[in-house]
């Protein structure tokens, strides 16, 4: 296999993701993962991808595993890149039984719906913390 720096082919990225070369080629000519080392540039062409496109290869296969159709997963991994700007491989994905995914980007944004905010997470980490000044302050 090439070296990371030259990129992964696309029969590599299949090995590796767990995909097929048909569903790889179709979504390289659909846009919704185009390799970022040498995209293709006609016929016998030889793609090669970044690991960044490995990783969005595999949140997508994912995605599909869990029941979330193509279009579905196009939605969610569109939204996280251009309304919030978001890098795949610092983003937490939640799948919801009726086939929403969340992500979780300082609070939770609903992806299929243009990163429109769900509902905040409070960490209880600093809840107890602040809790805990509060106390001693008050007991000094």
């Amino acid at each position: 296999m090439k070296s990371v720096s030259q990129g992964f082919s696309g029969p590599a990225v299949c090995r590796i993701t767990g995909v097929t070369y048909r569903q790889l080629d179709y979504w390289a000519r659909t846009d919704l993962v185009t390799p970022s080392v040498t995209p293709a540039s006609g016929s016998g062409s030889k793609r090669a991808y970044a690991y960044s496109d490995l990783l969005e290869v595999k949140v997508i296969k994912s995605l599909l595993d869990s029941g979330v159709s193509l279009n579905r997963a196009r939605q969610a991994v569109e939204c996280l890149r251009e309304n919030l700007g978001a890098d795949l491989a610092a983003s937490s994905l939640i799948i919801g039984e009726n086939g929403s995914v969340l992500a979780d980007q300082e609070g939770l944004v609903d992806l299929l719906r243009g990163g429109q905010g769900v509902f905040n997470v409070v960490p209880m980490a600093s809840m107890v913390r602040e809790l805990a000044t509060t106390l001693d302050a008050v007991n000094a």
